[in-house]
């Protein structure tokens, strides 16, 4: 067995060399493959491309496109039109993107041969790992993985996140048996659509396997952080179904009580070392203190999730952060060559064989072909993939760190225009400042002077927090400012709403009311440190923590929504 393991291991490290020694080449041949395949579409028939499959051609006669380019051609698919639109191929489901549109999820086309590339760069993340911690094929992963609300579209494709996709297919389902990849959590707590009883069942299984868990994680540091809360307030109840083995009459999911059943039996003494350890007066470590063989957190810390660092480094007393890949609905990108990295040096070298990628330069320019980037410069990701998207542009913005034999490594920066998240909502200035007019029309008798914001995750699960000043006069009635709370939620998109109304993924969003004039010192902070009074604009979102610092302690009073906004699975078509 450990045999098989170290060769597989080669094997893929071989791979991973090969595809990068050579991206500029393996690029070219995705490009042509892509562009042939997908010849007779609707789109690039009209380009008039004379079944050229070349770089040169595509370059010169094929435009970026975005979202809303494009928005029409899936709204035909989702209606049902079976042409070959985008893809030679049949779409065979939607994978929802977290970028809006309009308030809803952007509907990214999938073909089933995709699947066959993103589990090669699964394929590719512990035999990487395996350089850098040994051992991991001794033991199982303690890793919190949930499905979310899927829907279909009028002519029944489903519309569904991408990890919720991979985790009800086969490839996931019936998996065959990896050391590598040993998960505590039963397929049936993870496919649970209850969030509640699945998080109950994954960290039950995880307290019955404790030492044998390797590592913990998530698929973003707020999913970790938020199962860590789940402990906190659930251990007491947790202790009593292990000392008893009974499975909780709160598991109504008949496939998930069959599992349990199979699973739990009594066990007063882990029962009573899991009420020492959680009775303590501090939580700091508690992650080793319960897992004490635990080596490494498996989370995404880069990007808006970087705020979550301290919270993990308290919880877990400091353990390596490893963030393995780097992927998204439309594409998977690449992989992490050093895992166990300090989050702050986190790159993603790009496997050329994952589609075919481009960047538009940040600073102006032409789109740059992969291997033609420059180290130290930021540019916006732009792709061509075999499900049919051309030269879309993504909107991740990324900064080359590097390379790794010819293939570029990426930091990632930012998402482009986005403000607030604080789990996989995105946010941007112009929904925002549209959820503040709306809001601020409920006010009578006073309104908005000036607003910002900032993303709250030191509480669990994290919120946004609105920072109004009102114009001068008295305060507003009871109630009312409570109602713009709610009124800003019904008016942010689809992804947010869901993770307050389904998930549990996103906290109520709170107004805190500053005082006349607070506005005004931020201006003469800001001055104070080098702006220009005649360039200086309100910041929208603030993360400094002495700004913080100056807001909060002029807040007069703080108004929370009193209840989730309106979502529903089921989307407009």
């Amino acid at each position: 067995m450990a045999a098989d393991s170290t060769a597989k291991n080669a094997t893929a490290l071989q791979f991973i060399e090969e595809m990068t020694r050579n991206a500029d080449a393996v690029q070219q041949r995705v490009l042509a493959e892509i562009l042939a395949q997908n010849s007779e579409t609707e789109y690039l028939k009209g380009f008039d491309l004379g079944g050229a499959t070349d770089r040169e051609t595509f370059k010169s006669k094929i435009p970026m496109m975005t979202y809303e380019d494009i928005q029409p051609l899936i709204q035909r698919i989702a209606n049902g039109d079976r042409s070959p639109i985008l893809s030679a191929r049949p779409i065979s489901e939607f994978l929802t993107s977290s970028g809006t549109s309009a308030g809803e999820r952007k509907l990214m086309p999938s073909i089933k041969e995709e699947w066959d590339r993103r589990q090669l760069l699964y394929s590719l993340l512990m035999p990487v790992m395996d350089q850098y911690v040994k051992g991991l094929d001794k033991g199982k992963a303690l890793y919190f993985y949930f499905i979310k609300a899927e829907t279909k579209t009028p002519s029944g494709l489903l519309a569904r996140p991408v990890l919720t996709s991979y985790y009800k297919s086969d490839l996931f389902k019936n998996r065959p048996h990896d050391p590598f990849n040993v998960y505590t959590s039963p397929n049936e707590a993870i496919l649970c659509e209850d969030n509640s009883q699945s998080m109950y069942a994954q960290m039950l299984c995880g307290l019955y396997d404790r030492l044998q868990v390797l590592r913990v994680g998530a698929v973003f540091a707020s999913g970790l952080s938020r199962a860590i809360s789940f402990l906190r307030l659930n251990w007491k109840q947790l202790s009593h179904d292990i000392r008893t083995g009974s499975v909780n009459p709160k598991f109504t999911d008949p496939p998930l009580r069959e599992c349990l059943a199979r699973i739990m039996r009594p066990d007063p003494e882990l029962a009573d070392f899991i009420t020492r350890e959680c009775e303590k007066d501090t939580w700091e470590g508690i992650v080793t203190r319960i897992w004490p063989n635990v080596k490494y957190l498996d989370v995404i810390v880069t990007g808006a999730m970087a705020q979550y660092i301290p919270t993990l480094d308290y919880y877990s007393g400091g353990l390596p952060k490893a963030c393995t890949m780097y992927a998204s609905s439309e594409c998977y990108f690449g992989l992490n060559l050093k895992p166990m990295c300090d989050p702050s040096e986190v790159s993603y070298t790009i496997m050329p064989n994952m589609g075919y990628f481009e960047f538009l330069p940040i600073g102006g320019g032409d789109l740059v072909e992969l291997a033609a980037v420059e180290v130290g410069e930021e540019y916006e990701i732009v792709v061509t993939t075999y499900s049919g998207l051309c030269r879309y542009r993504v909107g991740d913005i990324l900064r080359v760190t590097g390379f790794h034999n010819s293939a570029p490594q990426f930091r990632f920066v930012r998402r482009k225009n986005v403000l607030l998240s604080v789990d996989s909502d995105k946010t941007d200035e112009a929904e925002l400042q549209v959820a503040v007019e709306k809001a601020s029309k409920i006010l009578t008798k006073m309104s908005v002077v000036e607003y910002t914001s900032y993303a709250e995750t030191k509480t669990v699960p994290g919120h946004y927090v609105i920072y109004w000043e009102l114009m001068r006069g008295g305060a507003p009635e009871e109630g009312v400012v409570e109602r713009c709370c709610l009124a800003m939620e019904e008016e942010l998109n689809a992804v947010y709403r869901q993770g307050r109304a389904a998930d549990g993924s996103i906290g109520a969003l709170e107004i805190r009311l500053v005082r006349s004039g607070t506005f005004e010192e931020l201006m003469d902070y800001a001055l104070s440190k080098g702006a220009s009074i005649n360039q200086y604009k309100v910041p929208r979102c603030v993360t400094s923590a002495p700004i913080l610092e100056l807001l909060d302690a002029r807040v007069v009073s703080s108004h929370f929504s009193p209840e989730a906004p309106r979502w529903s699975p089921e989307r407009r078509f």
